[in-house]
């Protein structure tokens, strides 16, 4: 007999997202829908403003990737108007997205998505000094891992357990049989994590040093970038340059072994491997290194077919709402594309509660519709977009960044490439992406510093003509994977604009087919081991970081409670 399992709100990402599987008498998922509850209302916001002021707005669609729609709201304005921003502008766009990238990628991995993989409570009994002898097993120079500091951080731990009060480490299912790691290796992933609420804060200052603060900067503009006397101080370009390169050893001495450490020990973990989700893979070039080169390229793959990758066409981009909370349900291209909100609400029904025990409940109506999120497709078909789409492409692209780093991240981890189609390779492709951003981002920094020393121009002069209409995009690959802008102005104002996001792709309710997105795809033939703790559906949801801010959004000045959420399950 099937049975439904609600885990509403999923933890631990940006937004509020809901997941309903249905799971047989074995305990498999055989079918499974994600929807957000939330309506992101950003694109009717910028209606009829002066399209200077799109990307100070489209900024404010999330509260962690703020850089990443603001660029791109900037940049859909830009190519638009025809605009080219001096090589200075963008080369130091570069610096900020880089300092987006791997403050977005060290907070995901231990703040939000670790203690999907480390039973934290089991550290308590490591030895710590076998601990301290582990860590070299997996780089030769372990970053706050010696014997001294692992102590300090056991006792910091026993201090929580002790109140009774597991302060950050709450609420996660220690004990759960799908934990593959011992109490020691718990215990090296356990100080990087405290070690990472440190870092997380030195790379965001890198982004405050040019764009004037962090989250929100203000320095980008139509044309390129405020921040000239910034880039003309010594002091601030060695200040960006110093930090960066502290963050970049954490990258490389704790986030790059920990994901080899988790490789060695996961790959006996069924549930984290062979869940394809969306086999067809979507990147877009990003990260311009110098005048004509990129450190990312663009590429889609079919079917998870890598000897082939072909060149992205845009014009095959469409959205569709049949079940999506909007009135209008046909596929539209972004540039015509429709916001029109149409809640038709929730639907009676039953669920297993966090007891095990089954309970009425409200659920999706999953005949109609049932997410706030619409469903992009390409070609009529879903993409999977993020870390691994970018590494996986651009590694059959034989790009030469990342070849090297991916082939030296299988060899030590005796993992094969097909493993990269996982939970597992979602989770280790971000730090892989993480490293590399690491390990090239100071060539652009110093490609800069060059280029200072004989054009000193930030800024491109531009005129909008109120007569002529005007059509732009931005496409490129952000922390959660292929990002777009799509806008059109008319009469000197913006008079449409769409956003499709990253977690739009991936977190996509079924479309007209009947075919769900990569969240929905990947949970479907998953075990859950206790039904009553579904770490499995939350550690694979989590392999993607959503932003379901980005995907959906919608504030009410007046403060009112626009929703109620009843949580089935103890997350």
């Amino acid at each position: 007999m099937s049975q439904k399992i609600i885990v509403d709100p999923i933890t631990r990402i940006e937004g509020h997202l809901r997941v309903e599987v249905v799971v047989d008498d074995n305990n498999i998922v055989k079918e499974a829908y994600t929807g957000s509850t939330l309506w992101r209302g950003i694109e009717t916001i910028v209606k009829g403003r002066d399209p200077r002021d799109a990307g100070f707005m489209t900024q404010r669609i999330c509260g962690v990737c703020t850089f990443s729609h603001y660029k791109a709201g900037i940049v859909a304005v830009e190519n638009a108007l025809g605009i080219t921003p001096p090589l200075n502008a963008l080369l130091t766009r570069t610096l900020m997205n880089a300092a987006l990238f791997l403050h977005d990628h060290i907070v995901h991995f231990y703040q939000l998505h670790a203690l999907d993989w480390v039973d934290v409570v089991s550290a308590l009994s490591a030895d710590v000094k076998k601990a301290s002898d582990l860590a070299f097993n997996y780089t030769p120079n372990p970053y706050a891992t010696g014997a001294d500091k692992l102590l300090e951080v056991q006792q910091r731990l026993k201090a929580f357990v002790d109140k009774g009060n597991l302060g950050p480490f709450a609420n996660a299912y220690y004990g759960h049989s799908t934990y593959r790691f011992n109490p020691e290796q718990n215990l090296i992933a356990l100080s990087h994590y405290l070690e990472c609420l440190r870092i997380q804060r030195i790379i965001a200052q890198c982004m405050a040093i040019f764009g004037s603060k962090n989250p929100h900067p203000q320095s980008l503009t139509v044309g390129g970038v405020t921040c000239v006397m910034d880039l003309l101080s010594p002091s601030r370009m060695g200040e960006y340059m110093e930090k960066f390169k502290e963050v970049a050893d954490f990258v490389n001495r704790a986030y790059y072994p920990d994901l080899v450490m988790a490789g060695k020990v996961y790959v006996n973990e069924p549930s984290v491997l062979n869940d394809v989700g969306v086999a067809n893979l979507y990147t877009f070039k990003e990260f311009q290194m110098g005048r004509d080169e990129w450190l990312f390229e663009s590429g889609i793959i079919k079917n998870g077919d890598l000897s082939k990758v072909y060149e992205v066409e845009e014009d095959k981009i469409t959205e569709e709402a049949t079940h999506s909370w909007y009135a209008d349900n046909e596929p539209l291209h972004p540039y015509d594309g429709k916001t029109n909100p149409n809640y038709t609400g929730l639907v009676d029904g039953e669920s297993i509660d966090h007891h095990g025990k089954v309970a009425h409940t409200k659920n999706f109506d999953t005949k109609g519709k049932y997410s706030w999120i619409k469903a992009p497709r390409y070609e009529g078909e879903p993409m999977q977009v993020g870390p691994l789409a970018n590494i996986v492409v651009n590694y059959a692209k034989g790009n030469q960044y990342v070849v090297p780093v991916v082939d030296t991240f299988l060899k030590e981890t005796n993992l094969p490439l097909t493993a990269v189609f996982s939970t597992l390779g979602r989770t280790a492709t971000r730090c892989l992406e993480a490293k590399i951003i690491a390990d090239n981002t100071l060539r652009a920094f110093d490609n800069l510093v060059e280029n200072l020393k004989v054009d000193e121009s930030t800024c491109a002069p531009y005129v909008i003509d109120k007569n002529k209409e005007y059509k732009g995009r931005y496409m490129g690959h952000v922390p959660r994977g292929t990002l777009s802008h799509w806008c059109r102005i008319k009469n000197g104002v913006i008079e449409n604009w769409q956003a499709v996001v990253p977690s739009t792709w991936n977190a996509s309710p079924k479309d007209a087919k009947g075919v769900g997105g990569s969240y929905e795809q990947c949970l479907i033939g998953l075990k859950i081991a206790d039904v009553k703790q579904p770490l499995e559906i939350i550690r694979k949801i989590h392999s993607y970081d959503p932003c379901i801010a980005c995907a959906v959004h919608v504030m009410d000045a007046k403060g009112n409670n626009l929703s109620e959420y009843k949580v089935n399950v103890n997350l």
